[in-house]
């Protein structure tokens, strides 16, 4: 059963593993989706916003224009190629500001509700005349960017379209009195790119609503899961003892009933009717069974009851007096064992009121346990404190409780799983009735305890 249990939860976790994975895989798909939407909408949103922008579109002419003047100082040998480079750059950074702030304008105005850098990168400059292709500007041989806008890091830079302007012109100048002209194609390649910013935030707000299903949906399977593992274990503990319960309690009744099976045979022998002493002494037999039949039963009942089903008649009783009393009862009760037991009191608050029938059995269950789990020769300790509350201590060097089951031997029908404790006799149910006892008092016990190096039972009682 154990095995079985161990595969099951291996099994539930992979299980719980393969659908964190394929959750995580379609939740991933769907940011993806939902980012190349937004991302879509946006490019949309502001794809003609310069050609619907006179002031924007003004801007472009006006850099446009001078731009074409300096490549015909370059045509016609006026300027060099980095003069005119510089020349498109220093407009371009001249109307930077202006652009930037219209452009933001223009984001407004289109009720464009976040925040959004944009520009214009310059990718390359190529003239093309009857003769030849001049390459002027590559943005892929060159450190220099030209860029109209924002500035914007590559990494966080999306890409919007990319822009042939191609213009053909002619110019004519008089140059040392001659009338010379150029003719030529200038081809002006851009990138537009923006950074949209916080949009990682946006996509993931646009989600909140199936990411929240999703991780509840998660910790639900969690939790239905973690649930039917505790609750299966549980049974399986249940049943274990139940089944210890019922190999217990059949021991427990089979040598009373076995007497009393003997005895009622030897009352039907003819020779042993016509001896009288025989026959009392058999009688006498039987009563002994019967009683302890009887007790074993009444300790089952009166042994399962719960704290709130225990009716305590408190009464007040001195507290030194009280326990030497219960004491030396339990010394005079033992005679299977030599039992050395030590007191020490410390008892500043003289009396306790307390239910003594139901305390004495609290107590002497503690006691006995520890003469039944002790080797021939108990050491038994009892220390008796009172100060704001009673607390009594009771250690002895018997075989110990491990850690494991320490959390369960206050369980009802609990006996601890090692052969050294199932050689003793007994149901499991001394130490939960103690439990329920103490706390019917409204007090509580605890237990310290190694294998092999005795236990320590400690019992703390308010004075009312």
């Amino acid at each position: 059963m154990k095995k079985k249990i161990n595969l099951l939860i291996i099994a539930s976790i992979l299980g719980l593993i393969a659908l964190s994975i394929i959750q995580g895989y379609l939740i991933n798909n769907t940011y993806k989706l939902k980012k190349d939407v937004f991302v879509t909408e946006t490019k949309r949103s502001i794809s003609q916003i310069d050609d619907f922008s006179p002031k924007l579109d003004s801007l472009s002419d006006f850099w446009q224009e001078n731009f074409i003047n300096k490549v015909v100082d370059y045509k016609f040998g006026a300027a060099d190629k980095t003069e005119v480079i510089n020349s498109l750059k220093f407009v371009i950074d001249s109307i930077n500001d202006t652009y930037k702030s219209e452009y933001q304008k223009a984001l407004a105005e289109n009720n464009i509700p976040y925040g959004i850098k944009f520009h214009k990168k310059v990718k390359a400059i190529i003239i093309t005349d009857s003769i030849a292709t001049d390459t002027l500007f590559n943005i892929l041989k060159t450190s220099k960017n030209i860029v109209l806008g924002n500035r914007i890091s590559e990494e966080n830079s999306i890409g919007i379209s990319t822009t042939n302007w191609e213009t053909e012109h002619t110019s004519t100048r008089n140059i040392n009195g001659e009338n010379k002209s150029v003719a030529f194609i200038l081809t002006f390649q851009t990138k537009d790119e923006m950074d949209i910013e916080g949009w990682k935030h946006i996509v993931l707000k646009q989600m909140s609503s199936l990411l929240l299903l999703s991780l509840f949906i998660f910790a639900l399977v969690i939790g239905l899961l973690y649930y039917s593992i505790k609750s299966l274990i549980t049974q399986k503990k249940i049943a274990d003892i139940k089944t210890d319960f019922v190999n217990n309690i059949t021991h427990e009744l089979k040598t009373p009933l076995a007497t009393l099976t003997l005895a009622t045979k030897m009352l039907k022998n003819d020779e042993l009717k016509q001896q009288p002493q025989h026959i009392n002494n058999t009688v006498s037999t039987i009563e002994r069974q019967n009683k302890r039949l009887q007790k074993l039963i009444d300790q089952v009942m009166d042994n399962s009851l719960g704290y709130r089903e225990i009716e305590l008649n408190k009464e007040s009783v001195n507290t030194e007096d009280y326990i030497n009393t219960v004491l030396d009862d339990f010394l005079l009760s033992v005679k299977s064992k030599k039992v050395n037991l030590t007191r020490n009191f410390s008892v500043v608050q003289q009396s306790i009121h307390i239910d003594k029938f139901y305390i004495t059995t609290a107590i002497l269950n503690i006691l006995e346990n520890a003469v039944k789990y002790s080797g021939d020769e108990v050491n038994i300790r009892c220390d008796i404190k009172s100060d704001s509350e009673l607390k009594i201590s009771i250690m002895d060097d018997g075989v110990g409780i491990s850690q494991t089951n320490l959390k369960q031997i206050f369980d009802k029908f609990y006996r601890a799983g090692n052969k050294e404790i199932h050689n003793v006799k007994g149901l499991g149910l001394g130490l939960y009735y103690t439990n329920q006892i103490i706390k019917a008092h409204n007090g509580k016990i605890e237990v310290k305890s190694k294998e092999h190096k005795g236990s320590t039972f400690i019992l703390t009682l308010p004075f009312k």
